[in-house]
């Protein structure tokens, strides 16, 4: 299974400051996604994505597969943030009960490392990402190569990771530009009330 590439262009970060590097996991009980994306000065660079094929017959074997996995990813990229897609209602409870312990487990190995951990519905993730809560995963696919600079698109999973992760990019920059609005207006309204009294 081939990675997409990213197409050439000029440096992305010529800031000596580090970019931050965001791991992004779509959590399932047979496959897990996992996409790493760079963000610096409200920019995003595709850094690495991939599929953690879960083995094993039973349930307690495919997540130590998938424990297995996500630990050789956060050692080999070692990102700052993680994101990861909550668990939405499955007409199969069965299934749904075994996605929500497949992403208990990941939440609870990165929360062990110390990471901080951000959770975004699938209708967040594709509003962020496409504008609409309810756009078909085709779309979302084609919004990620685009804000990528990919040539093709990822396997389904580790397109939905990289998704999680750029929305989580998104709407980090989002409430930093916010933060200090914010503080002007109290400041404002701090100075307008001394003017009044």
């Amino acid at each position: 299974e081939g990675k997409p590439h990213a197409q050439p262009c000029p440096p992305l970060f010529p800031s000596p400051l580090a970019p931050v590097l965001i791991l992004g996991i779509d959590p399932g009980s047979r496959t897990t996604g996992y996409g790493v994306v760079a963000l610096r000065e409200g920019r995003s660079r595709w850094i690495a994505s991939g599929c953690i094929r879960l083995q094993g017959a039973a349930l307690a074997e495919r997540l130590c597969s998938l424990l297995e996995g996500l630990e050789l990813v956060l050692e080999t990229h070692a990102p700052d943030v993680v994101a990861v897609e909550q668990v939405f209602m499955h007409r199969n409870a069965d299934s749904a009960l075994k996605l929500g312990q497949a992403r208990g487990a990941a939440v609870g190995l990165v929360a062990r490392r110390g990471l901080p951990v951000y959770e975004y519905t699938p209708a967040q993730i594709k509003k962020t990402i496409v504008g609409r809560g309810n756009a078909a995963k085709a779309q979302v696919q084609h919004m990620i190569c685009a804000m990528l600079g990919l040539d093709r698109a990822p396997q389904e999973d580790a397109a939905d990771a990289l998704a999680v992760a750029l929305c989580h990019a998104h709407l980090s920059q989002t409430l930093t530009r916010m933060r200090p609005a914010r503080g002007l207006l109290h400041a404002a309204r701090r100075s307008r009330r001394g003017r009044l009294r």
